[in-house]
C-alpha cells in the first residue's frame, strides 16, 4: 500500500482534489470491487454509496461485461465512425434509441458527459443555421447546475468556484436562471412558478431570435438532487415550443436507470429535443457518452447546405465501448434492474427522512430513484445554520470527508452551495444493501452531530 500510494503521489495528478489531501498519509487506493462494495489495497471494505461517481449502475465485478470487451478487442479493436460504421456502434445506437422517449432515435457517440454537452451546444447551432436563423446561439441554463468541465460545457455550468478561475476564457453566450430549489406551491399553477417564469423572462430578455436552446437536468445534481415541481418540465417544453428554442435534457447522471427509468425525462413525462448521456450507459466499465436527437432535427441538418453535423471525435462510438454498452443495457433489461430501483427508492428516501428526524444536524433530504442528497445544518430544532467557520472545517476535504472515510461508506461530501452528502448507490443494491447504507450514513451523521455539540 505504501509503495503504490507513493507512486500515486509522485506521478498521478488527481481530479478535483486538494493537494494536501492527495499528499496525506491516508490517501485511499481502491483495488477491487464486487456488487455494491469495493476494497482498498489493504483489504478494507467500503460500501460504494455513490456508484463510483453516479456511474457503476450495474455494480462492480461483472465478468460478463469484461468478457464482451475482450471479445470485441480480439475481433475489432478500433474503427472510427467517420464515413462508415461498425456493428457494435450500430447495435448500441439502435438499442439506445429503442429505450429513448418519443422520436429521439438518432445517437451521436462521444467519450464523456462534458463532450456530450459540447455536442448538444454545437448541434443546436447547426440546426438553427440549417433553418437560416444565424442569430440563434445563446443558451439558457440554471444556477448551480453542473454540465461539464471542458470550456464550452463549463460556460453552461452554473457553479461559481468551477467557473471562476477560467472566466476570461469562457464564452458569453449563456444566461443562468434560478433552479428549482424551493420553487413549489400546491396553490400556484406551474406556469406561474418563479423557476418557470425565469426561463421565459430570460428568453425574452436575450431576444427569442437569439436563443438556441434551454438545458437542464431532470433532477439537478448541483445543489443537491433537486427534484422539479409538478408541471415544471411540461412548462419548459411549452416555452421552448413557443419561441422556437430547442430543449435539451442533460441526463449524464439521470439516464440508464438512476431515476428508475431508462431516461429521467420519462419520469417527468416530457420528450425533449436532445438528451445528453454518459456514465451509466456502460456502467462506467469503459468510457462512453453521447447525444440523442429527434429524427426531424437531424434530417433538417442533413438537408441544409452544410449537409452534415460539423463535429466529430476520434473515439466517438469506439467498438469496445459500444459493445459494452450493448451488454450493459441488455443485462439491465434482463435482470429488471430498473424495477429494483422503483421497488426500493422509497426504502432509501424514507430511511434518509428517518435519519433527518433523528439528527438535528440534517436540514433536508431530497431526491428520486437512487439519487439523493442530505443537506446539513447546525441545529434543525433551533433553526440554526452552519457558521462560515464550521462550513470551512467540514468542507471541502475536511472533517466530513474524514467521517465518511472512517465509516467506510463512499458517499460524496459536497460543498456546492451548501454542506451536503450526495448518495447514489449502484442500481443493483437490494434492501439489505440499502439498510447497510442507511446504517453507515447514520454513523456519519452521529459523528457530525457529536462534533457540532462539542464545538458549542
Amino acid at each position: 500500500m505504501t509503495e503504490i500510494r507513493t507512486k500515486a503521489q509522485a506521478h498521478l495528478v488527481p481530479h478535483f482534489t486538494r493537494g494536501e489531501a492527495w499528499l496525506g498519509d491516508d490517501l485511499l487506493v481502491i483495488e477491487r470491487g464486487e456488487g455494491s462494495y469495493v476494497w482498498d489495497a489493504e483489504g478494507n471494505e467500503y460500501l460504494d454509496g455513490l456508484s463510483g461517481l453516479f456511474c457503476t449502475n450495474i455494480g462492480h465485478g461483472r465478468s460478463d461485461l469484461t468478457a464482451v470487451a475482450a471479445k470485441q478487442m480480439d475481433k475489432l479493436a478500433f474503427s472510427p465512425n467517420w464515413s462508415f460504421a461498425h456493428p457494435s456502434s450500430v447495435e448500441a445506437a439502435s438499442l439506445i434509441a429503442s429505450v429513448a422517449p418519443g422520436d429521439l432515435n438518432r445517437v451521436f457517440f462521444v467519450n464523456s458527459g462534458s463532450e456530450a454537452v459540447e455536442s448538444a451546444l454545437k448541434f443546436a447551432r447547426c440546426y438553427h443555421l440549417a433553418n437560416g436563423a444565424e442569430s440563434r446561439h445563446k443558451v439558457i441554463a440554471r444556477r448551480w447546475a453542473y454540465h461539464g468541465t471542458t470550456l464550452g460545457a463549463l460556460t453552461v455550468t452554473g457553479i461559481p468556484n468551477f467557473r471562476d478561475p477560467f472566466e476570461p476564457m469562457l464564452g458569453r453566450f449563456v444566461c443562468h436562471v434560478d433552479n428549482t430549489l424551493g420553487c413549489s406551491g400546491s396553490d400556484v399553477a406551474a406556469s406561474e412558478l418563479p423557476c418557470v417564469t425565469a426561463v421565459e423572462e430570460a428568453i425574452l430578455a436575450e431576444g427569442p431570435e437569439a436563443v438556441a436552446m434551454v438545458i437542464a437536468e431532470p433532477v439537478q445534481n448541483g445543489r443537491g438532487a433537486l427534484v422539479p415541481p409538478d408541471g415544471y418540465w411540461q412548462e419548459l417544453r411549452r416555452i421552448c415550443d413557443k419561441y422556437g428554442v430547442l430543449l435539451c435534457a442533460d441526463e449524464v447522471i439521470n439516464s440508464f436507470g438512476r431515476l428508475g427509468h431508462w431516461f429521467g425525462s420519462e419520469r417527468f413525462g416530457v420528450v425533449p429535443d436532445m438528451i445528453t448521456f454518459a456514465k451509466g450507459v456502460t456502467s462506467a466499465y469503459v468510457p462512453l457518452g453521447g447525444l440523442l436527437v429527434r429524427d426531424s432535427l437531424v434530417e433538417r441538418v442533413w438537408d441544409s447546405p452544410a449537409a452534415m453535423f460539423v463535429h466529430g471525435a476520434t473515439f466517438g462510438g469506439h467498438p469496445v465501448s459500444t459493445a459494452v454498452a450493448v451488454a450493459n443495457i441488455t443485462a439491465m433489461r434482463e435482470e429488471r434492474v430498473l424495477d429494483r430501483v422503483l421497488a426500493n427508492e422509497d426504502r432509501l428516501k424514507n430511511g434518509l427522512h428517518a435519519l433527518m428526524d433523528s439528527h438535528r444536524c440534517v436540514k433536508d433530504v431530497r431526491g428520486a430513484g437512487y439519487f439523493c442528497a442530505v443537506e446539513l445544518m447546525r441545529d434543525s430544532v433551533a433553526g440554526v445554520d452552519l457558521t462560515d467557520a464550521e462550513f470551512a472545517e467540514l468542507l471541502p476535504g475536511g472533517l466530513l470527508e474524514r467521517f465518511v472515510r472512517e465509516t467506510r461508506v463512499l458517499v460524496r461530501p459536497d460543498s456546492r452551495g451548501a454542506a451536503m452528502l450526495a448518495i447514489a448507490p449502484p442500481l443493483v443494491a437490494d434492501a439489505t444493501v440499502i439498510d447497510d447504507l442507511l446504517e453507515r450514513v447514520d454513523q456519519v451523521l452521529n459523528r457530525v452531530g457529536g462534533w457540532l455539540k462539542a464545538s458549542t
